[in-house]
């Protein structure tokens, strides 16, 4: 038999029992507030939003910088794009930088590999927002080039 007292403090126990277990599961649960930072978007994203701003984009080789610089080639996307005031499909390569630190490191080297795909410099057309740049020869239309960037900047995200 169970003193009076004793059966009276087991439910206590196992009440305080229970809202601790129910505390901590909740604090497992806690929701963050804030949204996770943007980050830039693989060659399909960009493809993605490509088509939502009205430009068609076949051909895709990945890998096509177009010039033989090994380290623009493992960043770069080769495609066909048309659309809007761009009736012409016109090659761009696209280089895909990991980061801003490797974007801002590389960036210059892009203006030298143009000179294996560009016919006419004078013409030569480039959009950028880090991480990517988009270039190829033009001229490109201006409604073309303004979607282009919009669609760069939506999918970059921070640049980062």
């Amino acid at each position: 038999m169970i003193p009076l007292g004793r059966s009276r403090l087991r439910p206590a126990r196992l009440a305080v029992a229970v809202l601790g277990i129910g505390i901590a599961l909740a604090g497992c649960g806690t929701i963050s507030r804030t949204p996770p930072s943007p980050t830039p978007a693989p060659f399909p994203g960009i493809a993605g939003q490509l088509s939502q701003h009205g430009i068609r984009v076949t051909g895709i080789v990945s890998g096509d910088a177009g010039c033989l610089d090994a380290n623009l080639a493992r960043t770069a996307v080769g495609f066909d794009a048309s659309g809007l005031d761009q009736a012409t499909p016109v090659r761009i390569h696209v280089f895909i930088f990991k980061d801003r630190a490797t974007y801002e490191r590389l960036r210059s080297a892009i203006d030298a590999c143009a000179a294996s795909f560009v016919s006419d410099p004078a013409t030569y057309e480039s959009v950028e927002t880090s991480p990517y740049v988009m270039a190829g020869q033009g001229p490109w239309g201006a409604t073309f080039k303004d979607n282009i960037r919009a669609a760069i900047t939506e999918v970059a995200g921070s640049g980062n």
